[in-house]
């Protein structure tokens, strides 16, 4: 099958003298997002002749923690419902949510 479409998905990142994120930036022209800003970014990126996963985790040194334990939960949540919808494997994804429950009981996320 031939690319007829080409996205891309960018970020900026302005770090302080140590290195550590200070400004966060993104952009995604085809989901109409331009240089939004963010305080976490967490990417996962499969390498398929390593069969292994590369990650880049990212947060500004002013994300709040309440606010990443619920960033947490939302993407663990999200990662439920794409495992099902990759794999079609509803019992395994219903045991992910299970466990986001609890994580979400845990850290006493509900609102």
């Amino acid at each position: 099958m031939a690319v007829v479409h080409k996205s891309k998905i960018e970020f900026e990142i302005g770090l302080d003298e140590n290195k550590v994120p200070e400004k966060m930036l993104w952009n995604a022209e085809d989901g109409g997002v331009e240089k939004d800003e963010t305080k976490a970014i967490m990417m996962s990126i499969w390498d398929a002749k390593k069969k292994d996963t590369l990650r880049i985790d990212l947060w500004t040194k002013d994300m709040p923690v309440d606010e990443m334990k619920q960033f947490f939960h939302q993407t663990l949540v999200s990662m439920s419902h794409t495992f099902e919808r990759a794999t079609n494997d509803e019992k395994m994804a219903e045991t992910m949510r299970d466990f986001c429950d609890y994580f979400e009981e845990k850290l006493d996320l509900k609102k």
